[in-house]
């Protein structure tokens, strides 16, 4: 078995985004109450660990570059409409 030492890497970089979640719903208290910043804060850090999987885990890395800007745009789709719907129902609410 090979070790692979870009793929530790980028596990570790995974697992370091999955702490700092951790912190910022720590230093939250783990209440429900949130803000703009912790919601924006959390709903990033999953879109740069969602294009970190896309293109470590999925091969989308060494895939024609139609196919990585596609990826890339859907992360950028995800992130507006996921922002969207949260500021928008911030503002109705």
């Amino acid at each position: 078995m090979k070790f692979n030492k870009r793929l530790l890497i980028v596990w570790l970089i995974l697992a370091s985004l999955t702490l700092a979640y951790l912190w910022i719903d720590h230093s939250v208290g783990g209440s429900l109450k949130s803000s703009a910043v912790v919601t924006s804060s959390v709903i990033v850090i999953a879109l740069v660990k969602v294009r970190i999987i896309f293109r470590e885990f999925m091969e989308v890395r060494n895939a024609p570059v139609l196919l990585c800007r596609l990826t890339d745009a859907w992360v950028v789709l995800m992130a507006v409409a996921l922002l969207s719907c949260y500021f928008v129902g911030v503002q109705i609410r």
